[in-house]
């Protein structure tokens, strides 16, 4: 199972078991009657804090009228429990509202992404991403900064790996391939490695050209993470980053509002069999 992390399972779990009880018209104090356990029980096992036990389980999924699924979840507990988050060695340089999304992230078969100002972390070279972060934040020590770096270039294996590597589709603001970010060299070897990423059977690249004036794209840079059919009928994610804070929409409707503007993006871009051209080109005139 690609999605091993525990803290993209334990969000899963959650989130299912919520829809399931919620599904079956069963009000938290009822399952948590069921199982001869306090109402926070299931609170937190309805937020992700902790993992139910497996005779708990049985009992909820029976109570909800999908007893047929026990394996299934049975299966997700141990995994969770066994598993090990990847970025477990990078402990120094991912904030705590992070990691979440990097566990989401290395889980997801499909991320799509509108960026309106800079090269997205999974397509970045580390002399782009460190000019990148540096300009963040500015007071980072060189030692915080090289491991930000690290940590950058760490998730971005995930669209390389032999299993499963998600397919990835990215429209581009048209300003990302003219802002100087580290200057005209560090920017030049940037566009190379689009164009190499986007010869890559499993990533798209669009652009969106500025003389499509006001988008649905307006308000600024968005991804929408989509997770392996075996978690359907899981809605997806769709997450916003701000400098504090990431913010994650997961009701079904949030993620629909994205997918929508998503959509209307992909229509004014250019195609994904002619952007990869287009950036080779404009990398040539810096």
């Amino acid at each position: 199972m690609v999605a091993s992390s525990p803290t993209a399972l334990k969000r899963w779990i959650a989130i299912e078991l919520q829809r399931l009880r919620k599904a079956a018209d069963v009000k938290p104090e009822d399952a948590a009657k069921r199982i001869g356990k306090a109402k926070t029980v299931i609170h937190h096992i309805e937020t992700g804090r902790n993992l139910p036990a497996p005779a708990d389980l049985e009992v909820l999924l029976n109570l909800y009228g999908v007893a047929e699924r026990t394996p299934f979840f049975r299966e997700l507990v141990k995994t969770a429990k066994r598993g090990t988050d990847w970025w477990k060695d990078f402990t120094d340089a991912v904030p705590e509202w992070f990691q979440l999304y990097l566990g989401l992230e290395a889980a997801a078969a499909r991320i799509s992404s509108y960026d309106a100002q800079i090269v997205p972390g999974l397509l970045q070279t580390p002399e782009y991403a460190e000019a990148v972060i540096r300009a963040g934040e500015r007071r980072l020590p060189d030692h915080e900064v090289t491991r930000r770096v690290e940590l950058r270039m760490a998730r971005s294996a995930i669209l390389t790996r032999d299993e499963q590597p998600p397919q990835l589709w990215t429209v581009l603001d048209e300003s990302v391939l003219y802002r100087q970010v580290g200057g005209p060299a560090v920017l030049r070897a940037q566009l190379d490695h689009l164009v190499a990423m986007a010869e890559l059977p499993n990533i798209d690249l669009q652009l969106l050209p500025a003389d499509r004036g006001a988008h649905a794209g307006i308000e600024g840079t968005f991804t929408i993470l989509d997770y392996p059919d075996e978690f359907a009928p899981d809605p997806g994610t769709a997450y916003v980053e701000t400098r504090r804070r990431g913010i994650y929409y997961e009701l079904p409707e949030d993620v629909r509002d994205y997918r929508d503007a998503l959509d209307q993006l992909k229509l004014a871009a250019t195609r994904p069999e002619d952007t990869a051209a287009e950036i080779s080109r404009r990398a040539k005139e810096k």
